[in-house]
């Protein structure tokens, strides 16, 4: 698959690398890059070692775990049959404009605030829950999704105080809470209270550095750099290679009386096992067209992945681009957009095809949304509320808190937000995981929870 590759005029120094050299994670070596004096992202220390590769550069990057043996997986490919529930998290990388994404084209304010980068009315598909909202054109395959139901949006999304600093922001959505330090990620003390000890699969980051999100203090998770190539590495080529693993199974299965001769031999077996139960992993198909991408052959990789029963709990990974749309905002965000939602139209599409639609929903936000008003670059500089959207087939498919309207702004003349992202969070953890929040998000107690999930 190939994948395009989009520039965009964003903060001096705002990257995020993709990273994988020391032995424990830091920012900018298998965390994500930032900027001095910014908070640490969680997994900062966190023991990182490496396993498997071959084929296409495929590294598994195992984090918060020494050992691991082989039946680890085996043992974790057994559970996955029990059928977990799996949440995807996309993330917005930059803040992205919310009022693009739906754009308020019945305010009376839009026009007067964005002469140039105002969508006119009948641009893009109507929002059938807010007259005076309207979908992106670009984001025609979300509106789709909207249209049948598997759509929840949170039109004006954030917390209060807002911090414009993507760093502090992004920390404050990845750890769930607004106070800056926490080494762990809401996702990651999921993962902590339900996780295995030996399946670092159960947390997935697919951008090669580990998410923040996942970050645990116990528990082992994984990032990937490619979902291609999924195998075992040998100093020896076929056919050879094919012989030599074939006699590890034979050899395994040989008795005998020595305890140690039995371990050995037990591990070769498990070898050989677990290079059969991941076979078609690396080699897979889809029972749906996917766009030619690199963030849809992601999804579809995944969704491979899900169908063979790897353990897989949460997920992660970035939308295309990036939403730091200082300047020149419309043709980037029109791109990158469009390639997010139609590749996640067609993960949909994969899932209902394969009878997994049932099992995952997607979460998708960003660390903040933009000013209301345009700059004199013909972009936005950073705002407060933005947008996030729930989407699957168990979605409820509802709007989650009003749009508060441009009429009145907050005290710095950005838009108000009328959902906290923590209640989100509530909801997904006890409606979708079926997990108590009060255990994983501070102060859980004084959120509203929205109704997510379809009964």
């Amino acid at each position: 698959m190939s994948g395009r590759h989009q520039t965009h005029s964003c903060c001096s120094g705002y990257t995020r690398s993709q990273l994988l050299r020391s032995a424990a994670a830091e920012a900018g070596k298998g965390l994500p890059a930032i900027e001095p004096g910014m908070p640490e992202p969680a997994g900062t220390g966190l023991s990182r070692r490496r396993f498997l590769s071959r084929s296409a550069g495929l590294a598994l990057a195992i984090y918060g775990a020494s050992k691991i043996p082989l039946s680890a997986f085996e043992t974790g490919i057994a559970q996955a049959a029990q059928g977990d529930k799996i949440l995807v998290s996309v993330f917005f990388d930059g803040g992205i404009d919310s009022l693009s994404v739906l754009a308020p084209v019945g305010d009376s304010r839009y026009q007067q605030l964005r002469p140039n980068l105002a969508l006119p009315p009948g641009a893009g598909t109507g929002f059938s829950e807010d007259p005076n909202l309207q979908w992106h054109p670009a984001a025609a395959a979300l509106a789709t999704l909207h249209g049948e139901g598997k759509v929840s949006a949170f039109p004006a999304i954030g917390y209060d105080h807002p911090d414009q600093s993507h760093f502090t922001s992004r920390h404050y959505y990845e750890i769930g809470e607004l106070q800056v330090g926490n080494r762990t990620g809401w996702l990651g003390r999921y993962l902590d209270a339900v996780g295995n000890d030996e399946n670092p699969l159960q947390g997935l980051s697919l951008d090669g550095s580990l998410s923040p999100m996942i970050a645990t203090a116990e528990k082992p998770v994984a990032a990937i750099e490619s979902v291609d190539g999924y195998d075992l590495w040998s100093r020896v080529d076929n056919p050879i290679e094919d012989e030599m693993f074939e006699s590890f199974a034979r050899f395994g299965s040989l008795p005998s009386d020595s305890p140690g001769l039995t371990q050995v031999r037990r591990a070769a077996s498990q070898t050989d096992k677990l290079r059969q139960d991941l076979a078609g992993v690396g080699d897979f198909s889809s029972p749906v067209e996917y766009p030619d991408t690199w963030f849809s052959h992601k999804l579809a990789g995944l969704a491979a992945y899900i169908a063979v029963g790897l353990p897989i709990r949460v997920v992660t990974l970035r939308a295309p681009g990036g939403y730091d749309t200082h300047a020149d905002q419309a043709g980037d965000l029109e791109d990158n957009l469009r390639e997010t939602c139609e590749g996640i139209l067609a993960f949909q599409r994969d899932l209902e095809a394969r009878g997994l639609a049932d099992r995952v929903l997607l979460e998708m936000w960003s660390e903040f949304g933009r000013r209301p008003e345009e700059n004199g670059s013909l972009g936005t500089d950073h705002g407060a509320a933005g947008c996030a959207f729930v989407i699957g087939s168990k979605a409820k498919g509802e709007m989650v808190g009003e749009f508060p309207g441009l009429a009145t702004l907050d005290q710095d003349d950005n838009l108000r937000a009328t959902s906290d992202f923590r209640g989100m969070y509530c909801s997904l953890l006890e409606q979708w995981l079926e997990f108590d929040a009060e255990a994983i998000i501070p102060g859980a107690s004084g959120f509203a929870r929205p109704t997510l999930v379809k009964p």
